[in-house]
């Protein structure tokens, strides 16, 4: 079988491309560049953003070396253009609601998966593989999503928007081997440019970049009220609510109230048509706990959970899974009612659907509600 696969010029997808080698693939790598700050900035008409964010020619250098050092042929395509229009834009239109998206699904749902199958195809390729850490399993006519055997690197939560076609088109070689072997093989194989190099966490576009202070160069600061739930009294001022997340504790510049019995606050809500963030202090239960959810955008790898169907959900990466009730509302979105109270369900973030092993799909959390009032 003739197999392309994603380089990113990490451990992982160097990894992958050996062992699909050593089973007797042939492969061809290829590295995707998916930002470049000087061309983004030209979208913006913004020249004060720094070009050195993300050091893609750096991990395409590593790319380079991994791709010689095993016999590979490595090609290199651009989808800048694409990651803006499908990804980036979304992400930034998402937070000027006052919601938090995750990018890193949507780039796999339309880069990863998406053009760069279409560029598989056309060089040639039966299947693309990438170095997630996850696993594809065919049974009775069927492809499903399932866990990794090391679930301390699964990232099935990132692949929940994908589509089943192109779950089919993919091959995950580290679904069943845990990280500090994929070291040991890198070790064995002197892949010096990748062995110790550090995961990427985070968002690429941001890097090491203070997280605000990047947002600034695309949702300009617009100073307001911080003003306490409970009493209405205005504590300080924000910088601008889209900066700040729901159950922050820091950067409130907040402190010294001789007349509250604070144990800190934390932020509580977000108000953007207004411009006011209410913080809290004291316990958290009232105002970051919820019970239940409307989810959205909503994608299946095979059937549909039917009503009253009891499953698990992650509301966020490396959360532990949730159970819920599900109750169907239409062809694009559900209600799930939470065995228990969950803490800082968040709209915007993604929702992802477990049975056991299996990953069912997900979707997008639109809206939250505790006893029955929506939490906005």
């Amino acid at each position: 079988m003739k197999v392309m696969v994603g380089l990113s010029g990490g451990v992982d997808s160097a990894i992958s491309a050996y062992l699909l080698k050593k089973a007797g693939h042939e492969v061809i790598c290829c590295f995707m560049r998916n930002w470049d700050s000087s061309l983004n900035n030209d979208y913006l008409g913004n020249p004060t953003v720094d070009n050195d964010i993300c050091p893609q020619e750096q991990d395409y250098l590593d790319a380079k070396d991994v791709a010689k050092r095993l016999g590979l042929p490595l090609l290199r395509v651009d989808y800048i253009k694409e990651y803006w229009d499908n990804v980036f834009t979304y992400f930034i239109e998402e937070y000027k609601k006052g919601r938090t998206p995750n990018p890193d699904i949507f780039c796999n749902k339309y880069i990863k998966f998406g053009p760069f199958i279409d560029f598989a195809k056309a060089n040639g390729c039966d299947m693309i593989a990438m170095g997630h850490y996850a696993k594809r399993v065919d049974k009775d006519g069927k492809t499903y999503l399932y866990k990794a055997l090391d679930k301390n690197k699964d990232q099935s939560y990132f692949l929940s928007q994908i589509s089943k076609e192109q779950l089919k088109m993919c091959l995950f070689p580290l679904g069943d081997i845990k990280k500090e072997k994929v070291r040991k093989i890198a070790e064995e194989l002197d892949l010096k440019s990748v062995e110790y190099k550090k995961d990427s966490t985070g968002i690429c576009f941001i890097g090491e970049r203070n997280f605000k202070e990047f947002l600034k160069n695309y949702l300009p600061a617009t100073k307001g009220k911080i003003v306490e739930i409970e009493t209405g009294k205005v504590l300080g001022v924000h910088e601008g609510v889209f900066y700040y997340t729901l159950g922050q504790r820091k950067g409130l510049g907040l402190g010294g109230f001789k007349d509250l019995k604070s144990k800190g606050f934390f932020v509580c809500k977000k108000d953007v048509e207004n411009n006011i963030l209410y913080v809290a202090t004291g316990s958290e239960d009232e105002h970051l706990f919820s019970d239940e959810a409307i989810i959205t955008n909503l994608n299946f790898f095979n059937e549909r959970m039917k009503d009253n169907d009891h499953i698990y959900v992650k509301f966020r990466y490396r959360q532990d899974d949730k159970g819920v009730k599900v109750i169907n509302i239409d062809e694009n979105s559900l209600k799930l009612v939470f065995d228990e109270p969950y803490k800082a369900v968040t709209p915007g973030q993604a929702c992802v659907f477990y049975n056991g092993e299996v990953c069912l799909g997900g979707g997008i959390i639109d809206k939250v509600f505790y006893k029955g009032k929506e939490i906005k």
